[in-house]
């Protein structure tokens, strides 16, 4: 058998699966870390609940994505997880979702292995949402995730320092009401609402035009241009206002 006649009836069994996201639908990428309870509190054993060293090394990782070939316009990220707003005309690939989910995983734990020194993994998955309101729930949903999952890592914690075992600081947070999670934090001194934003509400990478100074050579003068940045905001809102955060941030496109 010829070449080109075996390679076209074997790529056969390689794309007879792929489907692709339909036009002006919204494609928003999850990026999970694997195992990283193992990574974080036995090989590394990053600070707990929070360090701000593995905080920029997931940062780190959204930068990356956000500059590794897709047309990004936000990157959200809280613990071990990333989330991806693709631009609403992205085709790159044809809008085939093997290709977006096998690069932007390989593209993450690339990133964030070389970075961290030692072997990362994440996965991916897409959601394809339909229309700006779904895209606001989506992100709403990681923001309040976000914060219960800050709450609920202080709270754990607190109780472990204080001599609880793993069983036991998990059983006497499980079914705990948010007023009573703040006044066990309280009780260690801990107000809830004073801590970092960024623990709280995750961190958000959009870009932004800014102005900066730059020299005509021709002219032999001082000039402002635009220049695309990336910009990291760690003091996002929360609730309603991120609502009309995300709502704002798509609506320019």
């Amino acid at each position: 058998m010829k070449f080109d006649d075996l390679d076209e009836k074997m790529r056969i069994y390689e794309t007879s699966q792929d489907r692709c996201v339909l036009p002006d639908m919204y494609i928003v990428a999850r990026i999970d870390g694997r195992s990283f309870t193992r990574l974080t509190k036995e090989t590394h054993k990053f600070e707990a609940p929070f360090d701000e060293k593995f905080r920029d090394l997931m940062v780190e990782t959204v930068k990356h994505l956000m500059n590794c070939g897709f047309n990004v316009i936000y990157g959200y990220t809280e613990s071990d997880e990333i989330s991806l707003l693709l631009h609403p005309n992205e085709n790159l690939f044809g809008r085939k979702t093997r290709k977006y989910i096998s690069i932007l995983a390989s593209e993450a734990s690339a990133k964030f292995s070389a970075s961290l020194g030692s072997v990362a993994a994440f996965d991916c998955r897409l959601s394809e949402l339909p229309n700006r309101n779904l895209v606001e729930d989506y992100f709403r949903w990681r923001n309040e995730d976000a914060h219960r999952n800050a709450l609920n890592a202080h709270c754990y914690w607190r109780l472990r320092q204080d001599g609880f075992t793993m069983n036991e600081a998990t059983s006497k947070i499980e079914g705990m009401s948010i007023a009573n999670k703040n006044e066990l934090l309280f009780q260690y001194g801990v107000n809830f609402n004073n801590l970092p934003a960024w623990q709280k509400r995750g961190i958000g990478l959009y870009w932004k035009d800014l102005k900066k100074e730059g020299f005509n050579p021709k002219t032999d003068e001082h000039v402002l241009i635009n220049r695309r940045t990336l910009y990291i905001n760690m003091e996002l809102p929360m609730r309603d206002e991120y609502n009309k955060f995300i709502h704002d941030l798509v609506d320019k496109y």
